[in-house]
């Protein structure tokens, strides 16, 4: 089985580094002292991570009132992730996590269920990491459509 261990509220976040869609180095405890969002999708520039991404977008100035910054994970190369800033004016990092290191550590990469086939993938998932490190809400096999606003809901952040 490649699924890896699920977090849950409670757990130390697990660091990371990862390249951005610049070329530049961006380490989880670069933002110690602050909340994070880091959620990962499956693929940049695809409709359901595209709706994903615009709806992070659109909630980012709601968001960063709130003590909240975003960071988005996936396993595309960062010159992808640049297309994808700039196709969609995507306005918070994008992180390359190309071999999967960051996506197995948060049990964000295992089996599921597509168009009826047991297939290994990305499981688009949600984390919320306080200022201290620890994991606050563990959101697996959320959907792309609905998500952020279900995610502010749960973070008591108005509509």
């Amino acid at each position: 089985m490649t699924d890896s261990t699920r977090l849950a509220a409670g757990d130390a976040a697990p660091q990371f580094t990862l390249t951005d869609q610049d070329g530049a180095s961006v380490s989880l405890s670069d933002f110690a002292g602050s909340n994070v969002v880091v959620y990962f999708y499956p693929a940049a520039m695809t409709p359901g991570c595209t709706k994903e991404a615009c709806d992070f977008r659109d909630s980012l100035a709601s968001l960063a009132s709130a003590g909240y910054q975003v960071l988005g994970v996936s396993k595309d190369a960062p010159a992808r992730l640049k297309k994808f800033q700039e196709a969609d004016q995507i306005t918070f990092p994008l992180l390359s996590d190309t071999d999967l290191t960051a996506h197995r550590a948060y049990g964000a990469w295992g089996e599921k269920n597509l168009y009826g086939k047991t297939v290994t993938g990305v499981l688009r998932s949600t984390f919320v990491i306080d200022e201290a490190g620890q994991i606050t809400l563990a959101l697996y096999n959320v959907k792309a459509t609905g998500h952020v606003a279900s995610l502010r809901k749960k973070l008591g952040l108005a509509a």
